[in-house]
């Protein structure tokens, strides 16, 4: 069945689907803007949770810091598979721009109560809360968004500008954070986030969205559980979405423990301290923002699908030989090439799934891979932190390594994913 056009997003068109040769997406002022409005929503988020942490350290014992900094995971976890509902129904435009406007407005509401009186620990739960469910809306239309801005032929340079516009608020984020606490604590770091999030509104209110293309379709309109079903059933179902959300479910879950909690594990092992561990973040950081580049100007990587997987592999190797490594410096090195295999097999992932995705159900499937990144992933932490205590950093980043590995090994075997290509 043919999908009704819901909003009027999709009817106005800037470009045509099927019309002339796409414009480079770096001089694309449509993905220019959407990349503006990304980066500086980024930042914000960056600034936002250096002022609660820093608030919540103030206000309460170290159990309610940590009570606060996870509270928002919650209602994004179980939030987000309807986020992608939602933006399906309405057009991932349209509930991206609401969304952005509902955490400016919570968050500049934050900072004029704290010009009122003093935090507690209950207020800064509640906002957390608030922020994690508009979060929850946020991230799936953000991630449907580049599809319907420019060419698929396009999409690989977009995942590769939004790899750079993530590196840069990681670097830019946390330290303009620390900055507006030091000048004007909590109050003017929050005001600050609220900022750069009514920065990106107008960018995204001046977006011009592509028509739906003809071929797409979609079930016939029922209750958002159905909706939501019919998009699981999608994913199953197709011959390259569901290998690889099993390719991002294994990488991430694998990726994300040793190089977060584990990596503090690893150098309080050592005896690195916190330069060494700052050492080997900057240089993941720097292979991550290579891969980007390198997919930002290229705009197309020949044999993808074999090469995210080969990239995931190789990727998953250096993870596990970080815990073997006798010095900062090697580990920095092989931390580049974490960074550098793991952020193009990411990136490549990423296109590949905008690409072969009906527009009708890329919200949906969108929510599912945030899913995996976002909440899912997070949870390994615990874990990590359990089985180092008791196995020690090495054979925990082995088991890791594995797991990502086993994803690589599964998109090798799967020779529909093996041999997928990103459209000219």
């Amino acid at each position: 069945m043919t999908a009704t056009l819901p909003a009027a997003e999709d009817r106005t068109a800037g470009n045509s689907a099927a019309g002339a040769p796409a414009r480079p997406a770096h001089r694309d002022g449509n993905v220019l803007r959407w990349l503006g409005a990304y980066t500086a929503s980024m930042i914000g988020d960056s600034v936002f949770y250096m002022a609660l942490a820093w608030a919540a350290a103030r206000t309460g014992n170290a159990s309610q810091t940590g009570l606060v900094l996870a509270a928002g995971s919650l209602p994004r976890a179980l939030l987000l598979l309807g986020g992608g509902v939602l933006a399906d129904r309405l057009g991932p435009r349209r509930v991206v721009i609401a969304s952005d406007t509902a955490r400016c407005l919570v968050i500049l509401a934050l900072a004029g109560t704290l010009l009122l009186t003093t935090p507690t620990v209950g207020l800064l739960i509640a906002v957390a809360l608030v922020f994690g469910a508009v979060d929850a809306l946020f991230l799936p239309a953000v991630g449907a968004l580049p599809p319907r801005i420019t060419a698929a032929s396009q999409l690989a340079r977009v995942q590769g500008m939004r790899g750079l516009a993530a590196r840069t608020a990681n670097v830019v984020g946390a330290p303009l954070g620390g900055v507006a606490v030091a000048l004007g604590g909590p109050v003017l770091a929050f005001a600050a986030a609220g900022i750069l999030f009514a920065v990106s509104l107008p960018l995204l209110l001046a977006l011009r969205v592509l028509p739906r293309p003809a071929r797409e379709t979609a079930a016939p309109a029922g209750t958002a559980r159905h909706e939501l079903a019919d998009g699981l059933r999608h994913i199953r179902r197709h011959p390259l979405l569901g290998p690889l959300m099993l390719v991002v479910a294994l990488s991430e879950l694998g990726f994300v423990g040793p190089l977060n909690l584990g990596l503090i594990l690893l150098s309080d092992e050592r005896g690195w301290g916190a330069s060494g561990m700052g050492w080997i973040v900057a240089a993941f950081g720097t292979g991550a923002g290579a891969s980007a580049l390198l997919l930002a100007v290229r705009g197309r990587m020949p044999r993808a699908g074999l090469v995210m997987c080969l990239t995931v592999l190789v990727g998953a190797v250096a993870v596990g030989a970080l815990a073997f490594v006798s010095s900062v410096p090697l580990a920095a090195a092989v931390a580049v090439l974490v960074g550098l295999f793991a952020g193009l097999g990411g990136s490549l992932c990423g296109a590949l799934i905008q690409t072969v995705t009906d527009p009708a159900y890329l919200g949906r499937v969108t929510s599912v891979s945030t899913l995996f990144t976002h909440a899912l992933a997070p949870l390994s932490f615990p874990v990590t932190g359990a089985a180092v205590a008791l196995w020690g950093t090495g054979p925990v980043f082995a088991t890791s390594a594995a797991l990502c590995a086993a994803g690589a090994v599964t998109g090798i075997v799967l020779a529909p994913l093996r041999r997928a290509e990103l459209p000219h």
